[in-house]
This record gives C-alpha cells, sequence and structure tokens, in this order.
C-alpha cells in the first residue's frame, strides 16, 4: 500500500496512515553507544509507543488547545511527543537544548505550555527552578529517567499503556503546533501552524518530489520549520526510514554507515563539503587533480544542458570511475538528492556536488510558510534559483518597496500561510495582507519561466556613505568558498566601503604558512596573514560591483557559533550579537592611514 497519491488532512492523519500502510518497514535508526551499529525501529512498534504517550498525555489531563513543549534535540521520542499530542487536538511546541533558560521561560510563558518534555536531567532541574514563574506549567516529563521516577518518560508510557485513548480527528484549521522563530534581534516569535498549513506542504511536496523506500541522516533539528516539515513529517508520509545523527563532528562518519539515499542541509553544511572535497583534491598527484577539474567542468556544462563530445564524455566518465565514485563513497554510496534550505546556497556549490554526480534540489520558504513556497524539482529545475511556486502557490514580486525594477519584496500566497505570530498583533499587521498575502522580508526576482531568485533580505540590505545599498549576504557565501574563510561577516553601514570580520581557516593558514615560511604567531594580528585573506576575497569577489568589494579585513579566531550567540539554532548570522563585541575593531579599520588615504582621494 502506499500514500503517495493521498491528500493529508492533518498530521493524525498523515502518521496514521503510513503506520498502518509501512508497518514493516525500518522508521527510525539511532547509533548504538561507542559503535557503528544502528538500531532501527519500525512503523508499526513507533504506532504503539504514540499510543502509549497519547493515553498517558491525556493522563496529566492534556486536551483540546492545550500547549504540549519539548527542550530536546532529535530523537525517537522528540517525534513520538509530537504526534501523541496532535492526536489530543493539543498544540506541540519545540524549543533547542542550545537555548538560554531567558528564552525556554519566555516561550513557556507566552505560548502557556501545561506540559514540558525534557531531553536529560540537567533541564529538568532547570525547568523545576523556572517552574514558579510558569502559571500554567503543571507536568514535567524526562526522558532517560527509570520508570520509577515520577517525572519519567517510561513512567507516562506505562500510565497511557494503561489509559488507552483513540486518535482525534483535527480539523485543518486546528492548531498543530507554535515553532518560535529564533530571530536575530528581540524575543523570539511563536509562529502559529495549523494542520491544514503543514499538510499544504506535505501534498505539494507529494505531488513534485514522491520518495519511495528512501533513507536520510536527520541532522536539522526538527525545532525548525525546515526538519520538521521536510525532513520528520514529509518522509514519514512516504514510507522512509531516518537515521537521527549524534553528533554534527560524527556526521560524515555516520553517512558512511547509514547510506543515506536524501541529505537535507542547510547551504553551511553543502559549503562544508565543497571546501572538503576541494582541499583533498589540493593534496592528490597532478594529473588526478587534471582529472576532477576537467570531469566537473563537463559534468557542470552536461547539467546545463549542453551536448558533450567523444573525448569530453570519455573524460567525465575516467573522472567518475576513478573520483566522483570514491567521494560519493564517503557519504555512503547511495546518496541521489542534496536537498538544500533555509538560505540561498551559492550557484558554484550547488553545481560542483550536482556534478559529483548527487542532484541538488534547492528550495525557499519560511517558517511562516509552513516552511516552503518554491521548490526546484524533477518537474522543473535551474541551479541558480530557489525554484518555482509548489502547488497551490503563488509568489509575486513587489518592487515598489525597494524601487528596483527588477528585485522586489517577495509576497508570498497559498494555504501555507501561517495563522499569524502569537500575541503579536503589530508583527501581524505588518506582514499578514488584506489580500492573503505574506511579506516575506525577502529580495528576489521572477524569471520569464517563474523561477525564484533569491537576492538578499531586506532588513540585511543597508546603505554606504555614498547612497549605495549593499546586501551582505550573498556576498558573505559567495567569500566563504574560499578555502581560507571559515566564516565572514561584511560591516559598511553608513561607511565609505566595506570592510569584514574573517574567521579563518586555521588549517589552510597553517599549510599556507610552511609552503611560504611564514611565521604564523597570532593570526589576528599578522599583517602577511591579513595580505593574503584578502588577496582571497579580491580572488573571490571578481564578479562584485565595485562598491560592493571589501577593502580591509579584521581577523578573529573565534568562530561563529550558536553557542557564544553569533549564529542562529539554524545557523544564520545575528549580525547584532557580533557587530556588539566586534563593531569597535571594525570601524578602527576606517581610520588606519591607507583607509584614510582613499576616502580623502574618493572625495577630492
Amino acid at each position: 500500500m502506499s500514500t503517495s497519491s493521498a491528500r493529508f488532512k492533518n498530521l493524525v492523519d498523515l502518521y496514521e496512515r503510513s503506520c498502518a500502510a509501512f508497518a514493516a518497514r525500518p522508521l527510525f535508526g539511532t547509533k548504538k553507544a561507542g559503535g557503528s551499529q544502528w538500531d532501527w525501529l519500525s512503523y508499526g512498534d513507533f504506532k504503539k509507543l504514540v499510543d502509549r504517550c497519547r493515553g498517558g498525555l491525556a493522563a496529566l489531563g492534556v486536551g483540546p488547545g492545550d500547549r504540549v513543549a519539548i527542550i530536546s534535540d532529535n530523537r525517537v521520542e522528540w517525534a513520538v511527543a509530537c504526534y501523541a499530542t496532535y492526536g489530543l487536538r493539543a498544540s506541540f511546541v519545540p524549543m533547542y537544548e542550545a537555548q538560554l533558560d531567558k528564552e525556554w521561560q519566555f516561550i513557556l510563558d507566552d505560548c502557556g505550555a501545561k506540559v514540558v518534555f525534557a531531553a536529560h536531567a540537567d533541564i529538568l532541574n532547570k525547568l523545576h527552578r523556572l517552574q514558579p514563574s510558569l502559571p500554567k506549567l503543571e507536568h514535567l516529563v524526562c526522558f532517560g529517567l527509570p520508570e520509577s521516577d515520577a517525572a519519567s518518560f517510561e513512567g507516562l508510557l506505562a500510565r497511557g499503556e494503561k489509559n488507552a485513548v483513540a486518535p482525534a480527528d483535527p480539523d485543518g484549521s486546528e492548531t498543530a503546533g507554535f515553532i518560535y522563530t529564533s530571530g536575530t534581534t528581540g524575543n523570539p516569535k511563536g509562529v502559529i501552524l495549523s494542520h491544514g498549513n503543514i499538510t499544504s506542504n506535505i501534498n505539494a511536496v507529494h505531488d513534485i518530489i514522491p520518495f519511495g523506500d528512501d533513507r536520510s541522516l536527520a541532522f536539522l533539528p526538527w525545532a525548525h520549520s525546515m526538519g520538521q516539515t521536510c525532513e520528520l513529517h514529509a518522509m514519514i508520509s512516504m514510507g522512509c526510514s531516518i537515521a537521527i545523527n549524534d553528533q554534527i563532528p560524527n556526521l560524515v562518519g555516520n553517512l558512511a554507515e547509514v547510506k543515506p539515499t536524501v541529505l537535507l542541509a542547510v547551504p553551511r553544511i553543502f559549503n562544508r563539503i565543497y571546501d572538503g572535497v576541494n582541499k583533498q583534491m589540493e593534496a592528490k598527484p597532478g594529473p588526478i587533480r587534471k582529472l576532477f577539474k576537467a570531469g566537473i567542468a563537463n559534468a557542470t556544462r552536461r547539467g546545463k544542458g549542453e551536448k558533450l563530445g567523444l573525448v569530453d564524455g570519455i573524460v567525465l566518465g575516467l573522472a567518475d570511475k576513478i573520483i566522483f565514485t570514491k567521494i560519493r563513497e564517503k557519504f555512503g554510496g547511495r546518496l541521489k538528492y542534496a536537498i538544500s534550505g533555509s538560505a540561498a546556497l551559492s550557484k558554484e556549490v550547488a553545481e560542483f556536488i550536482d556534478a559529483l554526480g548527487i542532484t541538488v534540489y534547492e528550495g525557499y520558504g519560511l517558517t511562516e510558510t509552513s516552511p516552503i513556497a518554491t521548490a526546484n524539482s524533477p518537474v522543473g529545475r535551474k541551479i541558480g534559483s530557489v525554484g518555482r511556486a509548489i502547488p497551490g502557490v503563488t509568489i509575486k514580486i513587489d518592487t515598489a518597496v525597494t524601487g528596483d525594477a527588477k528585485n522586489g519584496e517577495i509576497v508570498i500566497y497559498g494555504p501555507n500561510i501561517m495563522q499569524g505570530y502569537h500575541n503579536r498583533a503589530e508583527e501581524n499587521a505588518a506582514v499578514l495582507m488584506a489580500d492573503g498575502g505574506f511579506r516575506s522580508g525577502d529580495m528576489g526576482h521572477l524569471d520569464s519561466d517563474g523561477f525564484l531568485y533569491i537576492t538578499g533580505r531586506i532588513k540585511e540590505q543597508y546603505k554606504l556613505e555614498n547612497g549605495k545599498y549593499v546586501v551582505p549576504s550573498p556576498l558573505e557565501e559567495k567569500l566563504k568558498l574560499s578555502a581560507y574563510v571559515t566564516n565572514v561577516m561584511i560591516h559598511g553601514m553608513n561607511k565609505p566601503f566595506n570592510v569584514a570580520l574573517v574567521v579563518p581557516d586555521m588549517e589552510a593558514l597553517k599549510h599556507w604558512a610552511g609552503e611560504n615560511n611564514v611565521e604564523l604567531g597570532d593570526v589576528t594580528k599578522n599583517d602577511q596573514v591579513r595580505k593574503h585573506i584578502l588577496k582571497e576575497l579580491e580572488a573571490y569577489s571578481k564578479d562584485f560591483k565595485g562598491y560592493e568589494r571589501v577593502f580591509d579585513v579584521m581577523l578573529t579566531t573565534d568562530d561563529f557559533t550558536t553557542e557564544n550567540g553569533m549564529l542562529t539554532p539554524t545557523l544564520k548570522l545575528k549580525r547584532r550579537n557580533v557587530l556588539a563585541k566586534y563593531e569597535e575593531g571594525l570601524n578602527a579599520l576606517y581610520s588606519k592611514p591607507e583607509a584614510l588615504a582613499r576616502i580623502a582621494s574618493s572625495k577630492g
């Protein structure tokens, strides 16, 4: 039995039908501690856990309209709690383990959570301290505790086994959950998504990318809309299996063990793959490097629809057999699709991965659009674009906002548009239009075939002293293609030109220093290193407009991470936080003699 032609009414309908249709198939894979073996839980056994958890939550008094929250990274129990909550017509509210206590407190208070699941005892203890300030929070449940503990998940399942409750059938308009956008400033906003919002996305995916007996390795957080809808719900709806990655540093090794056919990721991960493969090739003998480059070039041409001559076809075949196959083997050898979202993927990186024999499908959307709005797919694909609007969705470009004849604000219409931000009337009025459209805050344009191209974020756009507008994020993605750049942020608001904060790749720098007899020392104060990084940025900004280029750099060895508050949980740059720490140093670049001379000459 298959659900591929189905139309799901709600998320309860989705998992109930899939668990019935694919009962014997493996669903979730988890890695055994200290080894390379993976245990797999079937769809049928997963349903039994959901049934028990639903009964346990009902015994705690959870019912229609209640909010059940969770603070946990991806794990089987996360999915169990999620679908058990839906089956009681309650709303699921996920949070990240890496978030600050004050963010958990704000979210739990804002949504009015009745129950919270905690990943481990440390989180449980923090929740106990927060609970007196959260009057609606009645119950805490913790994974990993013995059944005898009153707060244990095992105890909740045992109660549920004695208190069987049939799953409800929510209306499509009922709230499935809140997803709190991490935001780059201020308190997070609770995006209210209905069952109909999310299932409209799932139904559209079935129309354009119908997976079969496929497997993914889940490392994108299910607490984020992309990981939750595009991987958890979508893959379950098609009977696929999902291995759950344990640690990001283990990702490549786990890919080799799990052998997935699908990889859902954000551009940062694909950039690392691009960088890693290129670094490996640099260490190979000259003939191999030459064959690799020729193979990539020929595969890219073929991908654009060009017909290869006999010699080029032979070269590509040799490159694939000798090099590309071995690269794919590092990712398990079965990887067919690389699906990218959350931010724009560099065209060079997309073409590169595609050339290796892994088909790239890039899409676009926001938490507020459940999240998919557009996608490349077997139905239509253009590398460099984020695809056409998915079935049921319409994209319009409002150029009045930008004053640009081509690029305007992307406005999205369709059944995927959120119900609104929770308790945020002013923000709702700013983005939800009277005609049903959602103002994305993103800039882009449509080509004649309806493919969407993202050109930046309106709020990130700033004006230089000369009146020219700069949209930094796509420029930064280009610069991060350098093997010497781990991370970068461009700065120049109300300044005469752009400068940048760069986190250099220390491994690449050490190799360069060895080859050039350079003593690294403190790289943040090493002028030879600064000039080398600046030269790299110049090489990777050849297609930038003159005013977009970076004319000086400040170096730091502290990478941008979620832990230090420089990145959101979905790895987007928190510019305000970065500037709070580094703005004084960046502004000092404009007072250097060479900068003052440049400023004087431009005004003279």
